[in-house]
């Protein structure tokens, strides 16, 4: 069963710094890009931050490049995103899953609980 377990969200003032951290089974985790998304209130999902396969490219959203920065473990089947420089335009729900820059999800049917990351003073 493949399932996604986001955490290491909270709450923190603008201009703060979160990690959150994706941990991924049932599937080969290091046969795939993992991507981070985001969803705000009222709003659409969003692309934030893919990394290939193996560690070796990454891309970003225009509006989180110069200040997150994706990573990932394959010996721990995890992916994590650094956050720093946080505005409250980070506010979301923040999923992870097996995707690509262009749009491409593997794993549409089995997205996790999220983790909520509120940026206010």
């Amino acid at each position: 069963q493949v399932q996604f377990v986001e955490s290491g969200g909270g709450l923190v003032p603008p201009g703060g710094s979160l990690r959150l951290s994706c941990a991924a089974s049932g599937f080969t985790f290091e046969g795939y890009a993992i991507s981070w998304y985001r969803q705000a209130p009222g709003k659409e999902r969003e692309l934030v931050a893919t990394i290939s396969s193996a560690g070796e490219s990454t891309n970003y959203a225009d509006s989180v490049k110069g200040r997150f920065i994706i990573f990932r473990d394959n010996a721990k089947n995890t992916v994590y995103l650094q956050m720093t420089s946080l505005k409250p335009e980070d506010t979301a729900v923040y999923y992870c899953n097996a995707g690509n820059q262009y749009g491409r999800i593997w794993f549409e049917r089995y997205w996790g609980q999220g983790t909520q990351v509120t940026v206010s003073s």
